[in-house]
């Protein structure tokens, strides 16, 4: 039976009302900037156990079947924990491209003013942590994990600073954000340039191809994503095949969706305007829009008109937001977070150059080398701090920047491809480093810095 409001007039489906109330504090509980965080730490805590567990055979047995696609004599199959790996890890590389070029373009690294501190501040926080952990695994196949430290995940960051609230200068959070974005943008260049082993020239080829003709589709005003998702998919087998990191598909192809919307703000507005004057001019009381087919009509063109009016990156970046917080990284974590936690592998691991090196450079260099920089360039005149942030409160955020965890756990397995005793040693320095990070930055924001007036 069909529930209609007498006063309002508005239509309920028989079981609406009762699931709203569900689904109203979830959907606010997953908009919250800490809830990322609260899922990367359970699925990680999940996986652990699963490690530690009888259960490991079945996990590793699942992650190491084959799935593939074939379409006649073509076939491409992998792995489980490859199709994670690269395949969907590549949504959120598409979703951290939109991010870059929307912070590039409108956001707080479009002007030098508001970029240069960041910047700086991120190029410090990738150098100084690889050069400490060269400095511990100058040789051998340690030497390779460099890029590791380099890398700062921006939910567990983002999340624990808004675990602070009011505490924390609203400024700090988007200069960490900033910082984060910049540093996102190294590790895909640092992936991309130098954990790539061979290239297929054919393979690249098309690739670039491929990501010219979506080019082409962004100057000749397409704003629909379907032909962005179809050439998206050629160009991650195009990039699977040239040797480059699949995911770095995501990243390319987000730099070609449309960033601006057709209509100004006030032509959007003044469009939707008229459109819904119209509408009410047809309205017929009590008659439902199903029954009413101007209304309907009407109701499409406003339809159409906010397809126009919001541009397809801002829709994009909304609309993959969720898939890729919620079940990607997640995912991720659950593949690539299973470590053995007996007293022996913990002491064994921990006193490898390898976990060292990578603790040394997450810890120790992201203070030193984001602290340091800003100090530098505030010396030399170059950029200002946000309002409302001090040296003190930069200190914190470069702790917490020390979160490595989905890009750096991403790059080890890059690394140490073929070396699996190796891979877990890293990702035991990892888990540890960012457990240190995490800590001591919330210890040193909540404590040890000026409260905003």
């Amino acid at each position: 039976m069909n529930n209609m409001s007498t006063q309002n007039k508005e239509y309920y489906a028989p079981w609406e009302k009762a699931y709203q109330k569900f689904a109203t504090p979830f959907e606010e509980f997953i908009h919250r900037q800490t809830t990322t965080g609260i899922l990367l730490i359970g699925c990680a805590i999940i996986a652990l156990i699963i490690a530690n567990s009888p259960l490991l055979e079945a996990y590793e047995d699942f992650l190491h079947l084959k799935i593939g696609i074939s379409v006649g004599n073509w076939r491409l199959e992998h792995t489980v924990h490859h199709w994670i790996n690269d395949g969907l890890m590549t949504i959120f590389f598409f979703v951290v491209g939109l991010e870059i070029k929307r912070e590039i373009l409108t956001g707080d690294l479009s002007s030098f003013k508001n970029a240069v501190l960041p910047v700086i501040a991120a190029i410090g926080g990738m150098v100084v942590p690889a050069v400490l952990y060269l400095l511990i695994n100058s040789d051998g196949v340690g030497a390779r994990g460099w890029g590791i430290p380099m890398a700062t995940d921006i939910a567990f960051a983002v999340g624990v600073m808004a675990l602070l609230g009011s505490r924390v200068p609203r400024s700090l959070l988007t200069f960490l954000v900033a910082l984060a974005i910049v540093d996102d943008l190294g590790a895909v260049t640092v992936i991309a340039l130098f954990y790539t082993e061979t290239i297929n020239s054919n393979f690249l080829g098309a690739a670039v191809l491929i990501t010219f003709m979506m080019y082409m589709l962004n100057l000749a005003g397409i704003r629909r994503p379907l032909p962005y998702f179809l050439f998206a998919i050629a160009l991650w087998i195009a990039m699977e095949g040239s040797g480059v990191h699949a995911t770095i598909a995501g990243i390319f192809a987000a730099w070609t969706i449309p960033a601006y919307s057709r209509y100004t703000p006030r032509e959007f507005s003044n469009n939707i305007r008229k459109i819904l004057d119209r509408f009410d001019e047809h309205d017929e009381e009590g008659i439902p829009l199903i029954n009413n087919p101007r209304q309907t009509g009407l109701a499409w063109k406003i339809s159409h008109a906010y397809d126009v009016g919001i541009s397809p990156l801002q829709r994009l970046e909304s609309g993959l937001h969720i898939p890729s917080t919620y079940i990607v990284i997640p995912l991720f974590a659950l593949a690539n977070a299973a470590i053995p936690l007996d007293g022996e592998s913990l002491v064994n691991s921990l006193s490898d150059p390898i976990a060292i090196g990578i603790i040394a450079g997450l810890v120790v260099g992201k203070i030193i080398g984001i602290s340091g920089s800003v100090l530098l360039a505030r010396q030399l005149g170059i950029g200002q701090l946000p309002e409302g942030v001090t040296s003190s409160h930069i200190i914190g955020a470069s702790m917490l920047a020390g979160i490595g965890f989905t890009m750096s756990i991403f790059i080890s397995e890059l690394a140490f491809k073929w070396d699996g005793d190796t891979v877990v040693i890293a990702k035991m320095g990892i888990l540890c480093a960012s457990l240190i990070a995490g800590i001591g930055g919330y210890i040193w924001l909540r404590w040890c810095t000026p409260k905003p007036d």
